[in-house]
């Protein structure tokens, strides 16, 4: 790297010279850490961040452990098992040196407030030295994509654009199941009765489909926003962030 043009994990930076920054992504499985890759790839390349980006998933997002001091069972593979331990090692190796610990996950049923609160707590308590990052999609990862309607057309163009006007955006309505209706309006009852394991492979190929063509700024998806905001302040900061934002997720009422 040259170092006349990229300074290393410095951001008070002279015009013309680019950071570098390490970007280390946990996510809760392999379709979401393809979309949080390319996304975390282009807000870097629209605020001039020259950034290694390694993401990490694991199986599933788990649960936070009642004691965060323990060591995770030995078989542990999902992220919130298995976050504290992680924090633990990312400092011991990262301290200071400027790294950005990103922790990516599905809000699902909990209240994302409390649960970015209790990550949030979890990174700082645990990765002090670190800069922290927390992106919870509202209910789903598919929250993400719908937030980008040109890319999801762009890989779907048969979509049911009546169902897609339906969707509130970033709303508790089931939110995989809207999208497989949006891009298989001819057969998405059948799909969605599948259910899961197996729908876990269509989730898959929608999250490689829309997010090779997704553009942050084109995102309306508000906890999408959020995500790309505490990202941008945390290439701005030089210390960790203690501050997070709160939740924009809407629930939609009946009727």
């Amino acid at each position: 790297m040259n170092t006349t043009e990229t300074i290393l994990f410095h951001n008070i930076l002279p015009k013309g010279v680019k950071t570098f920054v390490l970007i280390e992504i946990l996510t809760e499985d392999k379709s979401g850490a393809l979309v949080v890759e390319r996304l975390a790839s282009r807000i870097c390349e629209r605020n001039g961040v020259d950034a290694q980006i390694n993401v990490r998933p694991h199986r599933g997002c788990g649960s936070i452990p009642k004691d965060l001091l323990a060591k995770p069972a030995k078989f542990a593979s999902s992220l919130l098992d298995l976050l504290p331990a992680k924090c633990r090692a990312y400092n011991s190796v990262y301290d200071q040196t400027g790294c950005i610990l990103v922790v990516v996950m599905d809000s699902d049923d909990n209240d994302p407030d409390l649960l970015r609160s209790q990550l949030y707590n979890i990174c700082r308590t645990f990765a002090p030295g670190i800069r922290s990052v927390i992106g919870l999609s509202t209910e789903e990862i598919e929250a993400w994509l719908l937030g980008d309607k040109r890319a999801l057309l762009s890989a779907y163009p048969d979509s049911d654009m009546d169902a897609y006007k339906d969707y509130l955006q970033d709303s508790i309505c089931g939110t995989w199941e809207v999208l497989c209706r949006v891009v298989y309006p001819e057969n998405y009852e059948e799909l969605i009765n599948i259910g899961y394991p197996a729908i876990g492979h269509y989730k898959a190929r929608w999250a490689d489909a829309i997010s090779a063509s997704m553009e942050p700024d084109r995102n309306v998806s508000p906890s999408f926003k959020n995500f790309e905001n505490s990202l941008v302040a945390a290439f701005k900061s030089p210390i960790p962030i203690t501050r997070h934002y709160t939740s924009f997720g809407r629930k939609r009422e009946n009727g």
